[in-house]
């Protein structure tokens, strides 16, 4: 059977951390940023975390190449 080959678009957008944690950028950040209050435009510079385990496995599985 061949190998799996690692998903490049994804591998691009995501980190693994140590513990096998996807590190994520939030989403809206780019315009439109007189619109939304100053609590939400700090929380949206900030990375996050994939914290559905699920998910994050099959995440884990495309990223491993």
């Amino acid at each position: 059977m061949p190998k799996q080959k690692t998903h490049k678009g994804l591998a691009k957008r995501v980190k693994v951390t140590a513990k096998g944690k996807i590190k994520i950028h939030k989403a809206g950040a780019s315009h439109l940023m007189s619109v939304k209050n100053a609590k939400r435009r700090r929380r949206i510079r900030r990375t996050g975390i994939v914290h559905s385990n699920a998910f994050t496995r099959k995440m884990r599985e495309a990223l491993r190449g």
